[in-house]
């Protein structure tokens, strides 16, 4: 080829631009006599040549990383770069592809998967909090639910499921969940062994519904594949580059969210996942009454009759000071009992700092503290009284005698 377009009078110049080579090179092929004929490379031995049988060895025994391995070779004398043994175990794991996976569907109405995330750090009243995203995801017909809350307590995660519910317009035979403190606080071998949380026990038979753990580990989370993908959708199609004024504004874009993408074909079924929730079945949610929360917890009541709750301060009747206080927060009403007694309630207030101060507690306070110092006052005037030295009294005439003045006149 080369020779044919310099017969046709073209330069080698343009012969090496057109064949991508140098002139040098061109010129080597148009005057040859010979095919031009190149030695093969001796392959250079590496430095991990000793050391690549023991480590095919010990990957077809076990899945060990780059870096066990990289320790392992090390102790044998083993001198190289860790890159060098990373790009090795690398060739050798792509080659041995990937084990296939199973996908579980389940029929109507029998599952949902639910799952928390962490998806930012917000600001929140000059306080730094973690932003955390509620999701639950229909097994059938993939509808999903999200909410944005500001803490992962048992409670908070309680009424998620309510306003979940509620969407969906009922509730699944089953409930998948990864072993949370909210829902497990010891698993069992066997699930039904476990020592579930209470609050979230009277919760889940309160509705009748089973709740299902996964395995521990990676093993686990591949079987609520639907929530883990869900999640990272809400993530990356939802909350990034969103522009929000309160945790409101925030599920309110977020009720906006759900009506579109829940219209949409899904990716697996290629249903619209609000036409397959009409196939659900799911068990009637509005058919009991409303489920109450109420969470108990235990504070000292301070000498100056208030209480913290939340980094804010409520006060309490005076006669209570120094006593422990149980405090029933349900919604956001929280009743303050001592020793089984109802002493006041107060409604929570966002953010933090602040006091909430009810005048009537304090009625006849002050006048119990001014009675109390007017008897301290009067306490002290009798020591006083009683504590003075007696003096004795003598005639005039006994101080003029030992003066001497008797003598002088």
């Amino acid at each position: 080829m080369t020779r044919r377009m310099r017969e046709n009078g073209v330069s080698i110049s343009e012969i090496a631009r057109e064949m991508g080579c140098s002139r040098k090179t061109a010129r080597k092929y148009i005057y040859g006599t010979k095919p031009v004929r190149y030695k093969r490379r001796r392959k250079k031995e590496s430095i991990l040549d000793p050391y690549k049988d023991h480590i095919r060895k010990r990957l077809g025994l076990y899945p060990l990383s780059a870096v066990r391995l990289f320790e392992e070779i090390q102790e044998m004398g083993y001198t190289g770069s860790y890159t060098t043994v990373k790009n090795f175990v690398r060739t050798i794991k792509r080659s041995e592809g990937v084990v296939a996976e199973y996908s579980y569907e389940t029929g109507p109405g029998i599952q949902s998967q639910v799952d928390w995330g962490v998806v930012d750090r917000v600001i929140v009243d000059g306080v730094k909090k973690k932003l955390y995203c509620f999701v639950m995801v229909l097994g059938y017909s993939r509808t999903r639910y999200t909410e944005f809350t500001l803490d992962c307590r048992t409670d908070t995660f309680i009424q998620c499921h309510l306003n979940a519910f509620a969407y969906f317009g009922g509730v699944t035979k089953e409930i998948l969940y990864d072993n949370t403190k909210n829902v497990v606080l010891h698993r069992a071998l066997k699930s039904s062994d476990s020592e579930w949380n209470r609050l979230f026990e009277d919760f889940f038979s309160y509705y009748g519904f089973l709740p299902r753990l996964c395995k521990p580990g990676k093993e686990g989370a591949k079987t609520k594949g639907k929530v883990e993908r869900a999640i990272g959708y809400v993530k990356n199609n939802l909350y990034l580059g969103l522009e929000y004024d309160s945790i409101a504004d925030l599920n309110n874009k977020a009720r906006l969210w759900m009506e579109r993408v829940n219209r949409k074909p899904h990716g697996t079924t290629g249903i619209p996942p609000l036409e397959r929730l009409l196939e659900e079945k799911l068990d009637p949610f509005d058919l009991k009454t409303p489920y109450q929360i109420v969470r108990t917890e235990y504070r000292k009541i301070t000498k100056n009759c208030y209480f913290k709750y939340m980094g804010n301060s409520y006060s309490v009747p005076w006669k209570y000071a120094g006593c422990q206080a149980e405090l029933r927060i349900q919604n956001s009403k929280i009743m303050v009992f001592v020793n089984g007694t109802n002493v006041c309630q107060h409604i929570h207030r966002d953010g933090s700092g602040q006091t909430v101060r009810v005048s009537e507690h304090f009625d006849g306070l002050l006048k119990l503290k001014m009675g109390h110092n007017r008897e301290r006052h009067e306490e002290r005037l009798r020591k006083i009284k009683s504590s003075a030295p007696s003096v004795s009294r003598r005639p005039l005439v006994e101080y003029e005698i030992f003066t001497g003045c008797e003598e002088d006149e």
